[in-house]
């Protein structure tokens, strides 16, 4: 067997003259698994794709287990036994689990579909990695973390032996990615040769035998996780040493700007009972399904209350629609920036502007393209974000710089209660923190801000309180000198009654 499965050789990508990929060189070893870590633009996706045969090289050599390739398709890069799993799952939801793993051939090369043979070939290739799945499941039933398991499946099944993951725990709980580190682990003991692309330094310190950093298009460093620090990885990827990720609190003021007593919902909140004062930072920490985003869609008037009150300055208010709530200065910036934060097909200007269009309509309602502009620009330069022009689609940015357009729109409001549900999903070290200052510069401005957060370090390095839920309810508030990993876990695990 060869000791490499890709060798990477003064590999060069460029899109209209601008450089992606410089001269990258990466050495993989057959059977392990290899992380590779860089900011958001650093080039990993660029280098991913030329792997799968969706972008061709510019020059240089990619050799797969000694023999040089040149792929032009994602045809070529399949026929050197090559998958690969995106973040944002290629499954088809209303098809069964047998179905989606067999979906290029459904009757094994003979026109006709043999249910129970597809059935019982899914099931060979499920227990043989282990996965408890049924076949004849619909995978739209499954969770985020068996769904990906799926995909695991598909791309065994068509005989690979090189496997590039993409973000694959971004949206998976501590549970679900032990799950997932147990199957990754299986299918090294195979012989599988594993390429894991995670913003997740935590994970790849766990999970990784090898770690490439990339910057700017270049392999900066390999290293081994085992004698290396967090801090070396990071000061590798930004090219610089952060002094402090976290920014050092401010003391927030006395002032209660936002009361909410014994809220509760049809389906989960119950009796929720939370304070935010001006100035201050609040985290809401617990684990999935705990009830936090829910919390936030109650008081952005996106789901209905069904009880209790809400209070800014000592004086109740109804929420019961997103106007509402911004029309008593609140604001929200959902977790998901893509599906709900912006819209990615339309220009920067628009989406920092959209959420207060009459500060740039003229007196009939049109919108002035000038203000439109000038006003985005302000933003931009006062959240120091990375762009080419505010003509650009938002999609066209980084995600921290997406996150930075989703918290600027809100500056362009009256808004002084601002709602973060998990700030940093998806982006860099860097970049997260850039946010995090914004945040600290925000809250010093007398901002009030509520961050909801899956990251325990983020919520005890960020806020000056934290809530801590389990199943619908607060279980606890952690006070400055209570804030640790260990009294967030010992309140959000739920408690069971004793029988």
């Amino acid at each position: 067997m060869d000791q490499y499965a890709i060798e990477v050789i003064q590999v060069t990508k460029s899109f209209g003259g601008i450089h992606a990929l410089k001269s990258i060189n990466l050495q993989i070893r057959t059977g392990s698994i290899h992380a590779i870590i860089g900011e958001n633009g650093a080039g990993k996706s660029t280098l991913m794709k030329i792997l799968s045969g969706i972008y061709t090289k510019d020059s240089g050599r990619i050799m797969i287990h000694g023999e040089e390739k040149n792929f032009t398709s994602p045809i070529h890069s399949k026929e050197s036994r090559i998958g690969i799993i995106y973040q944002e799952l290629a499954l088809s939801p209303d098809l069964t689990v047998a179905e989606n793993i067999f979906l290029d051939d459904l009757g094994f090369g003979t026109g006709m579909i043999n249910w129970k043979r597809l059935n019982e070939k899914a099931s060979l290739i499920l227990n043989e990695l282990g996965f408890q799945i049924d076949p004849r499941a619909r995978v739209g039933d499954l969770s985020v973390a068996y769904q990906q398991m799926v995909e695991i499946a598909k791309s065994l099944a068509k005989d690979v032996n090189i496997l590039i993951l993409d973000e694959p725990s971004a949206v998976l709980s501590g549970k679900e990615v032990a799950i997932l580190f147990t199957q990754l682990r299986k299918l090294k003991a195979r012989g599988v040769t594993i390429i894991y692309i995670s913003h997740r330094l935590e994970e790849l310190m766990v999970i990784a035998d090898v770690i490439t950093v990339i910057k700017d298009g270049e392999t900066v460093k390999t290293l081994d996780p085992q004698s290396c620090s967090e801090d070396e990885i990071i000061t590798s990827m930004v090219g610089r040493k952060l002094e402090s990720l976290y920014p050092e609190k401010n003391m927030p003021g006395n002032e209660v700007v936002l009361e909410v007593k014994a809220l509760s919902t049809r389906a989960l909140l119950h009796d929720i009972n939370l304070t935010l004062h001006k100035g201050e930072i609040v985290g809401l920490a617990g684990l999935v399904g705990a009830g936090r985003s829910e919390v936030a869609r109650c008081l952005f008037g996106i789901d209905k209350i069904a009880g209790g009150t809400v209070s800014k300055a000592g004086t109740p208010i109804q929420i019961n629609h997103p106007s509402q709530a911004m029309s008593h200065g609140i604001g929200l910036v959902p977790e998901s920036r893509k599906e709900q934060g912006a819209i990615l097909v339309r220009p920067i200007r628009e989406n920092m502007t959209l959420s207060n269009l009459k500060a740039v309509s003229g007196w009939m309602g049109f919108i002035r393209r000038r203000q439109e502009r000038e006003t985005s620009q302000k933003l931009q330069q006062k959240l120091a974000i990375k762009l080419g022009s505010v003509e650009d689609p938002i999609a066209s940015l980084s995600g921290g710089n997406q996150q930075k357009v989703v918290i600027a729109k809100w500056l362009n409001t009256d808004c002084h209660i601002l709602i973060l549900d998990e700030p940093t999903r998806g982006v860099d070290v860097g970049a997260k923190a850039e946010i995090y200052n914004i945040i600290h510069q925000l809250a010093e401005r007398g901002y009030s801000i509520l961050v909801i957060s899956s990251e325990m370090v983020e919520v005890i390095n960020l806020c000056h309180r934290i809530y801590v839920m389990s199943e619908g309810r607060i279980t606890k508030e952690l006070q400055h000198d209570e804030i640790s990993e260990e009294n967030i876990m010992r309140y959000a695990i739920p408690k069971r009654e004793t029988i």
